[in-house]
């Protein structure tokens, strides 16, 4: 697992509030149907993940699919943080 990876785990866990520890999450599972994120839950992930790795996420190309797993979204940050 890569530094990305393991933020944005570390992320989720924070959302999530106690419900899982990092090394429960699976980073191919599905991050509403596998740990139930509601929407409120959602947004604040996202903005977990804007403040964890100073950036402004692009809510208009933003897409269902980056966020089906944490494997998935990690690879949507590295797009945008050059130095991850």
């Amino acid at each position: 697992m890569d530094e990305v990876e393991d933020k944005v785990r570390d992320v989720l866990v924070g959302v999530l509030a106690g419900r899982f520890t990092a090394e429960q999450v699976n980073l191919d599972a599905d991050l509403v149907e596998e740990y139930g994120l509601d929407s409120l839950q959602m947004i604040s992930f996202l903005l977990g993940i804007e403040d964890t790795f100073d950036l402004e996420l692009d809510y208009e190309n933003l897409e269902l699919d980056h966020l089906r797993s944490v494997a998935q979204f990690a690879s949507y940050v590295k797009a945008l943080v050059p130095a991850a």
